[in-house]
């Protein structure tokens, strides 16, 4: 940019308007993968920071409820969100 290049208050109009559109698809498509009703073992495990055995165990044991269609497992998100906040420990 060169001294007589100028940044008019139009530029400025402009470029905010692009970046707030741009902003705004962002987190319609961030909550759009955040709302997914039911999910599958491999965003479970994702999700949760676990191994497949784990989740079996989870299953196995009552913890976590799914749904089996064919060979997919699914889980809700709201199941999942559940146990978390139930096993939420306060740190100080």
């Amino acid at each position: 940019m060169t001294t007589l290049d100028l940044i008019t208050r139009e530029d400025l109009e402009n470029f905010k308007k692009e970046l707030f559109e741009e902003l705004r698809k962002l987190k319609i498509d961030g909550a759009d993968k955040a709302q997914k009703k039911w999910l599958k073992s491999a965003d479970v495990r994702k999700m949760l920071g676990i191994s497949p055995g784990t989740l079996q165990a989870l299953r196995i044991n009552g913890t976590l409820r799914f749904t089996k269609v064919g060979n997919i497992l699914y889980y809700k998100n709201e199941d999942l969100t559940k146990i978390l906040e139930e096993n939420l420990t306060e740190t100080y």
